[in-house]
């Protein structure tokens, strides 16, 4: 049962909030919390100089702000504390204002209490972001008026009492995020799961306990739409308190959605063939199967049919930028995981001249090696992990004797200009880093915006 929003805004007037972190999401957040009469104060490793405008319009606004390298020494006599999600629950600062008696929550975790709409929410290691922007557009074409948010999409606590009980709310949810998750998800979608973000988990069990909370919480009422063919995510349904919808690429479903012969079905009925889908890659397939059963109560069939046939896909997944001396240049930087590489390159038809490397989050490359080898013409490494990769290629070659041409190279620029100078026409070339982008980039946003610049320029 949601709660009212009212008892929320009686609660935090007058309170004194600690809010850890100034960036996308909790700028709005300070904002609302000051609207309903808090007395906040913001925490972030920043200084003001680096804050610039925002630090500004908060000191006027009279939020107080704790900056710098010991930002969380002064973390201390709040009633309400707000993390960011990528902080720790067990962090000597959060722990030490915990046992104060302060109340220690997210501005997802707030929202998904007391949020009137019905929640889809999308976790998983790869598709995460495909599968949420395909179920909000499958709900927008049926004609309801729908929210996206949580990882993507605009932070929503700030717009909760504009969300009515009709409207649908579609949240794309991290491992962060949901680590402290107690609330009830509708409709929750776990795509698969892999290794991945073990630089921030203690070991992959943890990660694998938070994805859980997407249903944990769930009661009888409640969808959980599982991928049948990952062995992790199938072993969920032993626990699941809900009704349990499978998906799968590989073998027919009865009363869950499957691909047979170039069709996507669900309950049996088809929907689309594969060939009219507009973004490429079985990955995709399963991305439309998991969010038809997702939608299925609220959304026809040919709503799905529609939507497949024209949804052209979101930026920095596959995403084709130009064609030139006949090589086709494609921006793929949201792949992160070894196993969102796969993917991508799977989705292509011939080998391809893949660009990849970048920040260590401690998960093996293996798979990228042994399992992505037939679809790599050359490998062109970058970043933190380049001789990380180049170990296990070179591992493949000292075992199985197959060989693939590697260049190491220390910038992006440097990366395109090889790739062009490998590349002849015909051939693919493909930014598919198989890491994160923080050792170079602040996100895989301005990653892959880099690449297309570059790219475009040439």
């Amino acid at each position: 049962m949601k709660k009212n929003f009212e008892e929320f805004k009686k609660y935090i007037i007058g309170k004194r909030v600690g809010v850890v972190g100034i960036g996308v999401s909790n700028i709005p957040l300070i904002n609302f919390l000051l609207e309903l009469g808090a007395v906040v104060t913001a925490f972030d490793k920043k200084t003001i100089e680096e804050l610039g405008d925002v630090g500004t319009d908060f000191v006027n606004k009279g939020v107080k702000l704790e900056l710098g390298e010991n930002y969380l020494d002064s973390l201390t006599g709040f009633d309400v504390v707000f993390k960011t999600p990528s902080m720790r629950i067990d962090s000597e600062a959060l722990i030490r204002v915990k046992n104060e008696g302060a109340y220690i929550t997210s501005e997802m975790e707030e929202f998904v209490r007391y949020t009137k709409g019905k929640v889809y929410g999308v976790t998983g290691s790869d598709g995460k972001t495909t599968t949420t922007t395909i179920i909000s557009k499958l709900l927008e074409e049926q004609g309801y008026k729908t929210w996206v948010g949580g990882n993507i999409g605009t932070p929503l606590f700030s717009q909760i009492e504009s969300i009515k009980e009709e409207d649908k709310v579609v949240l794309e949810l991290s491992s962060f995020q949901l680590m402290t998750m107690t609330q009830e998800i509708d409709v929750a979608v776990c795509t698969n799961l892999s290794p991945n973000h073990l630089d921030m988990h203690k070991d992959m069990q943890e990660y694998i306990d938070a994805k859980k909370n997407i249903f944990l919480y769930q009661n009888s009422n409640g969808i959980l739409v599982l991928n049948r063919e990952n062995e992790i995510t199938y072993e969920f349904k032993k626990e699941a308190k809900g009704n349990v919808k499978l998906f799968s690429s590989k073998r027919e479903i009865e009363g869950g959605a499957y691909f047979k012969e170039g069709i996507l079905y669900l309950e049996g009925k088809e929907v689309c063939k594969k060939s009219d889908i507009v973004i490429k890659g079985m990955h995709n397939v399963e991305n439309y199967l998991a969010a038809f059963l997702a939608v299925k109560e609220d959304v026809s069939i040919e709503s799905m049919k529609k939507v497949a046939e024209t949804f052209e896909g979101v930026e920095h997944r596959c995403e084709f930028i130009r064609e030139l001396d006949g090589v086709k240049y494609y921006n793929d930087s949201i792949a992160s995981s070894p196993t969102r590489t796969l993917a991508g390159l799977k989705a292509f038809d011939e080998k391809v001249i893949l660009i990849a490397g970048g920040y260590d989050k401690h998960i093996p490359f293996e798979p990228l090696a042994y399992e992505g080898y037939p679809y790599i013409k050359e490998l062109i490494l970058l970043g933190a992990t380049k001789d990380k990769i180049r170990e296990v290629f070179d591992k493949l070659y000292k075992e199985q004797e197959i060989k693939i041409n590697i260049k190491t190279v220390e910038t992006m620029e440097d990366a395109v200009k090889e790739a062009r100078s490998v590349a002849r026409s015909g051939d693919i070339v493909t930014l598919s880093p198989a890491c994160a982008s923080f050792d170079m980039y602040p996100n895989f946003m301005i990653r892959g915006n880099t690449f297309k610049t570059i790219v475009n320029a040439l």
